[in-house]
């Protein structure tokens, strides 16, 4: 009986695959390697130089999936793929036959014959997973209900315009401990900064991570009051306090009301503090207007650092 070896998807690689799914499953010393990449592409402009663009990248194409709505990080992960020289393919889940009842690990391998990376912003972090544990090309984090690495990474690139490296820095959340907290939870421990998380005990931080972050050292605590947390620190950051799909908006907005951050909590903050947040934000809740069009709030910036990030992120996975 004739027997035939399977063939090999066209875009398999070599090299192991470089997924970026969280903070804390990368070393820190590629972490560090992708930020300063992220400050070189944002110094380079439009035009990114070939030193810093991936082997073979004028041919490779991003396809990017998104369970929830996106303005950042859909428009900055095109624009990052358009500018580093590749292509890219923006699918809503509606889109696909996943929709359908087709399985995940069936839409991971076929993509994998098609494209060069898939960018997943998804309800639930059990899907990435299951993206990465099938796809044969890099599956990259846009966004879970569990973390946000992307966002985090352009934060630290805009902590490091106005204060210089952010190690030994101290950094301020205020809010809900969601899924943004918990990557800015990941980072402090790789890149070495004090992190303080100031949040209501009912909307606390994935109680695992933090035992998972001093575990390894890092210099987080959590507390319940958000004016000790701010003070002397060189940067806070909130969030809005009622995610997409969140149902509960009059609970949570009764326990974030001590948590907003207004003009008084800022003045606990050091000398030359930054304000970040990484929107849309809703003036008048999570943040006063004075905070976030104010001289200290730096969320434009950080905005546009996401595009940055981007193309460090997705050289990084595709072998920059």
């Amino acid at each position: 009986m004739l027997t035939r070896t399977p063939p090999k998807s066209s875009r398999s690689r070599a090299r192991a695959i470089r997924h970026f799914l969280d903070i804390d499953q990368i070393p820190a010393g590629e972490l560090r390697r992708i930020v300063d990449m992220g400050h070189a592409m944002k110094k380079a402009g439009k035009r990114v130089p070939k030193a810093l663009r991936p082997k073979g990248i004028a041919d490779a194409v991003l396809v990017m999936i998104f369970e929830k709505p996106s303005t950042r990080t859909r428009v900055s992960f095109d624009v990052a793929m358009r500018q580093l020289g590749g292509e890219s393919i923006p699918l809503n889940h509606s889109d696909l036959q996943t929709n359908r009842g087709e399985p995940i690990s069936d839409t991971a391998r076929v993509l994998s014959r098609y494209v060069d990376a898939i960018m997943l912003r998804a309800n639930k972090h059990e899907t990435l997973l299951e993206y990465a544990k099938y796809a044969t090309i890099p599956v990259i984090n846009g966004l879970t209900d569990m973390s946000h690495p992307c966002q985090v990474i352009a934060d630290i690139m805009t902590y490091e315009e106005t204060h210089g490296p952010i190690k030994g820095g101290k950094v301020a959340w205020v809010g809900d401990g969601n899924n943004v907290a918990v990557s800015w939870m990941h980072a402090a421990v790789r890149f070495g900064f004090e992190l303080r998380l100031a949040c209501p005990p009912q909307l606390n931080p994935d109680a695992k991570v933090l035992e998972w972050a001093r575990a390894e050292g890092g210099r987080v605590t959590l507390t319940d009051d958000a004016a000790e947390a701010v003070k002397g620190t060189d940067c806070v950051v909130t969030d809005t306090w009622v995610s997409m799909g969140q149902s509960d908006e009059k609970r949570r907005k009764q326990l974030l009301s001590p948590y907003a951050v207004d003009d008084d909590l800022m003045k606990r903050a050091a000398k030359g503090a930054i304000f970040m947040h990484c929107l849309p934000a809703y003036r008048g809740l999570e943040v006063s207007a004075s905070v976030l069009d104010g001289p200290q709030s730096v969320v434009f910036d950080e905005a546009e650092n996401r595009l940055h990030a981007q193309k460090a992120i997705l050289a990084w996975c595709l072998g920059a």
